[in-house]
């Protein structure tokens, strides 16, 4: 999925009102914990930034 700046402020929201369940894009998503939705902004924000782990690419030539 890719995040988008509003659902950063979507799970922002959530975590200063204390709520639980945040409405991403298409679905919704109800967390058990402060933890879990701190991690989850976290990935939201480095996604964001560009500096989310995952694929990296290289490119290859050859010397003939």
């Amino acid at each position: 999925m890719a995040w988008t700046q509003i659902d950063l402020d979507a799970i922002e929201k959530a975590i200063a009102t204390g709520a639980r369940r945040v409405r991403y894009q298409t679905h919704e998503v109800e967390y058990q914990s402060l933890s879990d939705m701190l991690k989850v902004r976290q990935i939201i924000k480095d996604e964001l930034a560009g500096n989310a782990p995952g694929v990296v690419l290289t490119e290859y030539q050859s010397g003939a």
